[in-house]
């Protein structure tokens, strides 16, 4: 697994920190390892933005680097034309991820908000960049009510492009989960036809960073690099 895309069911739901916590694993492992952001939106320049975020919890010694930056918190294609900006397209994505690969053991490409979010004038999305590389996609979903819905349709997406659909790890888990959470849970592997690999809790990118790279391991599966299990 050499290049392995991040997805999720929407926006806001523990990408970024899902993302950091697999690439503290892979450093922990011995791994170099580059986070691929193609395109980062309502951030303004000279802002951190998510690669920081991730650089910031797994360590400096994860490459980060972002094709594109939009000043408004849009749809990547949307921000790209209301800022009179070159959109960022999925073969551009793909051929930036094939190039880190050479140079790295694990490149995370981190997508903006859900799978099928436009990326360019053309419709190419994080999926059609996966599908040229014909890499893996892991998705982060949240904990409560409508989450076996969207992780569903999001694996449904996946499978009909003939796209390898990882596994799912629930990117903020509620520190008192509610009935739904604990019975998502249990549900997820089935709904998602892909194994549950994880569980990040909320909060977790408040932590100092030495504690989030210790603590790690127990938020993820061994195929992951964690430990944790169900």
């Amino acid at each position: 697994m050499t290049v392995l895309f991040v997805s999720g069911t929407g926006t806001e739901i523990g990408k970024t920190i899902t993302t950091a916590a697999i690439a503290a694993l892979a450093l922990a492992g011995g791994r170099s390892v580059a986070v691929l952001k193609p395109a980062q939106t309502g951030v303004a320049p000279g802002e951190p933005g998510d690669v920081f975020e991730v650089r910031r919890l797994a360590g400096e010694a994860v490459t980060g680097v972002e094709l594109a930056r939009f000043p408004e918190p849009l749809a990547p294609n949307t921000a790209a034309r209301r800022a009179s900006m070159v959109p960022v397209g999925a073969e551009q994505t793909a051929e930036a991820a094939a190039k880190l690969a050479t140079e790295h053991d694990l490149v995370l490409v981190e997508g903006a908000g859900g799978l099928l979010v436009r990326f360019d004038d053309a419709g190419g999305t994080l999926a059609d960049a996966a599908r040229l590389l014909q890499a893996p996609v892991l998705v982060v979903t949240p904990a409560g009510l409508g989450t076996l819905n969207s992780t569903s349709l999001t694996g449904e997406a996946l499978r009909s492009r003939g796209i390898e659909f990882t596994g799912v790890v629930v990117g903020s888990w509620p520190t008192e989960p509610d009935l739904a959470s604990r019975c998502n849970l249990a549900d997820l592997p089935e709904s998602a036809g892909a194994p549950l690999l994880g569980t990040v809790p909320e909060g977790a990118g408040r932590l100092a960073p030495a504690d989030f790279r210790t603590r790690a391991a127990g938020w993820l599966a061994p195929a992951l690099g964690g430990v944790w299990s169900i």
